[in-house]
Formats: C-alpha cells, sequence, structure tokens
C-alpha cells in the first residue's frame, strides 16, 4: 500500500448553531462517508445534526487491500487478513494516522480545542480512530468504536505499556452479539486488554445483531457523545 495515500473528500454537516465540538466518523472498508452518513440519517429517522457539534464523514482513499487479493477498495490501511491473529500493517496505518491528525490540527487552528474533539467508527473506522487516540491524539475528549477490535500483539498495547499517560481519552465500545465477520470475542478481548492498560472503556453489546449499526446503538451514542461534549460552552 502506497504510504502517500491521502483523504480526497469528507462530507460534512455543520452545527446548526454555534460550532463548539468536532466528530469524526469513519466509515468500514469498501464504505465512504457519504454511505455512512445516509445509514446514520437512517437509523436516526432524520438528518443528524446537533446545535454545536460539527460531524465531519471522511471517505477513505482507495488502495489495494490484501484480503480482498489486492484489488483497489476504499480502505484506511491494509491489514494481511481480518482476523485478531494476524499482525497490523502498521506503516499504513501510521500513514493513515498522519493524514487524519492534519485534518484534527485544522478543526484546532479553526479554533475547536483537543479536549472538544472525538474520534470513532465503525468496524475498520473504529480501528482506526484507537489508534488515533491512544497513539497520536492523547488529549482528545473522546473515542468510539463500533463493530471493531484490535490485534492481539497491537502496537497500540505496547505503545500504552511505555506511555500510560496516553491512556485518558474515554472510549466506549459497542458490538452486535451475533456479529460473524468481526466476532464479539475479538472486540471484548479488545475492551479488557486496554481496560486492564488504564483506559476508561465502557462495552456495550448490542443484542441479536450482526455486522452492522442499529438503532439502539446510535441513540446510545447520542447520549454519550452529548455527555463528552455538551452544548454549554459559547465562543
Amino acid at each position: 500500500m502506497a504510504a502517500i495515500a491521502r483523504i480526497s473528500q469528507a462530507n460534512i454537516i455543520q452545527a446548526t448553531r454555534n460550532h463548539t465540538a468536532t466528530v469524526f466518523f469513519f466509515h468500514g472498508s469498501g464504505g465512504t462517508g457519504e454511505d455512512l452518513k445516509a445509514w446514520v440519517n437512517i437509523l436516526n429517522r432524520e438528518k443528524l445534526q446537533f446545535p454545536h457539534i460539527k460531524l465531519l464523514y471522511p471517505s477513505a482513499p482507495s488502495q489495494p487491500y490484501t484480503p480482498i487479493n489486492g484489488m483497489k477498495q476504499n480502505v484506511w490501511f491494509d491489514r494481511i487478513a481480518i482476523s485478531n491473529q494476524a499482525p497490523e500493517h502498521v506503516e499504513s496505518v501510521n500513514s493513515m494516522c498522519q493524514n487524519i491528525s492534519e485534518l484534527i490540527d485544522k478543526e484546532v487552528a479553526s479554533g475547536i480545542p483537543l479536549n472538544r474533539i472525538i474520534v470513532g467508527g465503525f468496524s475498520m473506522g473504529g480501528c482506526l480512530a484507537l489508534h488515533l487516540a491512544y497513539r497520536y491524539q492523547s488529549a482528545l475528549a473522546g473515542c468510539f468504536v463500533m463493530s471493531s477490535f484490535l490485534n492481539k500483539n497491537s502496537v497500540i498495547y505496547q505503545h500504552l505499556k511505555t506511555k500510560p499517560e496516553d491512556n485518558k481519552v474515554p472510549l466506549v465500545q459497542y458490538h452486535g452479539t451475533i456479529d460473524t465477520l468481526v466476532p464479539i470475542e475479538w472486540g471484548e478481548e479488545s475492551f479488557k486488554n486496554l481496560k486492564d492498560l488504564g483506559v476508561n472503556v465502557k462495552f456495550t453489546p448490542v443484542q441479536n445483531i450482526e455486522h452492522e449499526l442499529s438503532r439502539e446503538e446510535i441513540q446510545s451514542w447520542k447520549k454519550w457523545l452529548l455527555d463528552i461534549v455538551p452544548d454549554n460552552i459559547r465562543r
């Protein structure tokens, strides 16, 4: 995978009144920011927007993806296989984290502090968010992951063992109980490992849900989001 691959676009939902917080929501492999935004809106039963939060749904670049024999797909990074046993493709993960960090820096430059910025995502997008929150941007307000997992020997675990001060970002995990692509056991293992490393993490099983989002999940996430970045700051 080319290390120079970069995000070409992001679907943006502006705050309706007074922008004081920003959320980056990353899609899963093969998706786009537009697809994810539409999916969330359908589950929310109306367009998801907030008076004070700007929502960014970036689209991953089209890149060769090893699990589909090197064919191109919209992916945040490469991986050897969709398995928690496989080693991470650290170079491509790092490249994308640096790319996203530049977008986060632009939000900060516009006046939104790191402690009012949240990252998260579905499936591969959630994994990307974990690398950002616990290796690159340890002053973020929060991190959320949906149907995601970390590899058994993730560099995140190694990083937090050597720099435990980077474990401060609060995390919420959601995972479908009947997910056959990313078994809930993988998510539970990631939860346990992060908790053991001092991360303030909550794991929420979503009953009878496969590898997908659900309305219940989106409603719970919205409440979490407003607790982390409430609308109580005026600019």
